[in-house]
């Protein structure tokens, strides 16, 4: 059998080189870097682009809740109209937007959340209503010497608290209370007390006055009507405790 001859060296390469090729592997690797400039060419060589953290834009400041505060009424007539029409300091709903009733320095001003799921022409004109009218005989008010406020215009299921006073919506209310300038305030749900500047975790009980523009004003503060509704007990802790700061006021 004639023997080929032996391949050139340079048969040998491409024959090498053909195998790999229909293996799949079209380059060298090898596990150490090689570096791919000289040293004159590294020096040449424009400096490396720094990394720079994507700039996120700036969200726009949401406005205050009551526009200008300059704008604000001055007097609470107005103050009503303009709770009633501003449109900031609502939300939107089915039901209407009611503004505070009573006189100006009264005896006694009752803050609650908001009016009753019922009312329509009137704040609180249903059970809550006729509870607190209990609540004031019962103490010895007369009925034009108590007022009644809430701190938001209309009925809402799931009011976001912390946002609106993020969003400066305890301001409104607390010119509001400057305005009405009662001698004394109920605060009827824990949930208004960081709107008029008190801390959450601190026990509402510990709530005993409130700066209003300079002026202390007495505040008892306890649970939302619908929960004095509820519970017999808690109705019975409230004018306990009536009972005990209006003794503290006479001594």
């Amino acid at each position: 059998m004639p023997q080929r001859p032996a391949p050139s060296l340079a048969d040998s390469v491409a024959a090498a080189q053909a195998w790999w090729r229909e293996a799949g592997v079209d380059f060298v690797y090898a596990d150490e870097p090689a570096p791919w400039l000289t040293d004159e060419d590294a020096a040449d060589a424009p400096a490396p682009l720094a990394q720079v953290a994507p700039v996120r834009p700036l969200e726009p400041e949401r406005p205050k809740i009551g526009g200008d505060r300059a704008s604000w009424p001055q007097d609470l007539a107005a103050f009503r109209d303009w709770w009633r029409a501003e449109p900031s300091l609502d939300a939107g709903g089915t039901h209407p937007r009611l503004a505070s009733r009573g006189d100006a320095d009264a005896e006694l001003l009752i803050l609650v959340p908001m009016p009753e799921d019922g009312d329509s022409d009137t704040l609180l004109s249903g059970r809550q209503g006729r509870m607190l009218a209990s609540f004031a005989l019962a103490a010895g008010l007369a009925p034009e010497t108590v007022a009644i406020a809430a701190a938001l215009p209309r009925h809402a299921p799931l009011p976001d608290w912390a946002g609106l006073h993020a969003d400066g919506h305890g301001e409104v209310l607390l010119h509001l209370l400057a305005l009405a300038a009662p001698k004394r305030l109920l605060v009827l749900g824990r949930s208004i007390l960081p709107l008029l500047g008190h801390d959450p975790p601190q026990a509402a009980p510990a709530v005993s006055q409130l700066s209003i523009q300079g002026r202390a004003v007495p505040v008892l503060a306890t649970y939302a009507p619908e929960r004095l509704l509820e519970n017999a007990r808690l109705r019975q802790g409230l004018w306990q405790r009536w009972l005990e700061w209006t003794d503290d006021a006479c001594d």
